[in-house]
């Protein structure tokens, strides 16, 4: 196991390198960037009554020498990939402060919703998708279907707004805040207060993150159980007179949690558990709406932080699901 770690170590490394590349060769050929939209600024408000002024080409060298874009493309590589090492993504073009600050400033609210959504998807969707695999074909397991597959059709934009007219003071109910993570007495309230108030902001845009997961691993969950349940081991445990539940819940759950205990890797996605749509719809300022922002803005340092911390957290997760599935089957060996 020790040798096959290593061996995904030294692979993880070029396809790193080809992620990071990819990247850093696309957002730089697009047109439009950090010193095209500092010049187009320097036009429109550098002229008398409004008039556009022209830019020399001294100032366009001066510019391009503070950005670093008087160097050929592929030392600017080498040169972000040598800043890297320690954690030098270079300033925000946008915000004028370090690249990594400007991220993990955004880090706190993506991570609480990333951590609630997982820990809520997985209590939730293991004991709904065992309960309808017992009961495949029956009444619980057909209504449950059309539920969970009608939840997944719903686009997150229109669900969002749904309840914010429902129940968020739009037309109907005044139940929950319609925007942001927090009160504005937030700093006043006790501790208990603070995470109930946390809770109420937390509840509308939950429920939008989680939707679409709950059908996904609920089914996977039911299929890989009644794959289980065929099984000739479970014919001979109920051929013993093991009672249903220990049948169903000790011996069959065990293995039909295998491929969902090998995609335990991607928690790390809760670090950059983003997402545009619901964090504009809800006013949320987190990391999808950075990135969003970044890529319209020519953001070139945070766009690569973001890159970077993604690569990182995808193969780290890719090896850890590996290592996962290991020790949950002793049958699997990787050579």
């Amino acid at each position: 196991m020790l040798i096959y770690i290593i061996r995904r170590i030294l692979i993880s490394i070029p396809t790193f390198l080809g992620i990071t590349l990819v990247t850093f060769l696309i957002i730089n050929a697009a047109p439009g960037g950090p010193i095209e939209q500092k010049m187009q600024k320097m036009r429109m408000g550098g002229g008398e009554g409004g008039r556009s002024t022209g830019v020399s080409q001294e100032l366009l060298d001066n510019l391009s020498k503070q950005y670093g874009f008087d160097k050929p493309i592929y030392e600017r590589y080498w040169i972000w990939l040598k800043n890297i090492t320690h954690l030098d993504f270079g300033d925000s073009f946008s915000y004028q402060e370090p690249a990594i600050d400007v991220i993990t400033s955004k880090f706190p609210i993506s991570l609480q919703f990333g951590i609630a959504s997982l820990i809520l998807t997985y209590l939730v969707c293991i004991p709904l998708g065992v309960k309808k695999a017992i009961n495949a074909g029956g009444v619980f397991d057909q209504v449950s279907g059309v539920v969970l597959y009608m939840m997944v059709s719903i686009p997150v934009i229109v669900l969002g707004i749904f309840l914010i007219v429902w129940f968020a003071g739009g037309t109907y109910f005044d139940w929950f805040p319609i925007g942001g993570f927090k009160s504005d007495d937030y700093d006043s309230l006790s501790v208990a207060g603070r995470i109930l108030d946390r809770a109420h902001h937390f509840v509308l845009p939950l429920i939008c993150y989680v939707m679409g997961g709950f059908t996904e691993l609920s089914m996977l969950v039911r299929n890989t159980m009644l794959d289980v349940i065929k099984s000739d081991y479970i014919r001979t445990a109920r051929a013993k007179g093991l009672s249903d539940r220990i049948v169903y819940y000790k011996h069959a759950l065990r293995n039909a949690l295998i491929p969902v205990a090998t995609g335990l890797g991607g928690f790390l996605r809760v670090f950059l558990a983003g997402s545009l749509l619901v964090e504009t719809i809800f006013n949320l300022d987190g990391i999808g709406l950075l990135g969003y922002q970044s890529i319209l803005a020519r953001d070139y340092n945070v766009i690569m932080g973001l890159t970077f911390i993604s690569a990182l957290l995808l193969l780290v997760g890719n090896l850890i699901s590996d290592i996962v599935y290991v020790t949950v089957d002793p049958r699997i060996d990787f050579k």
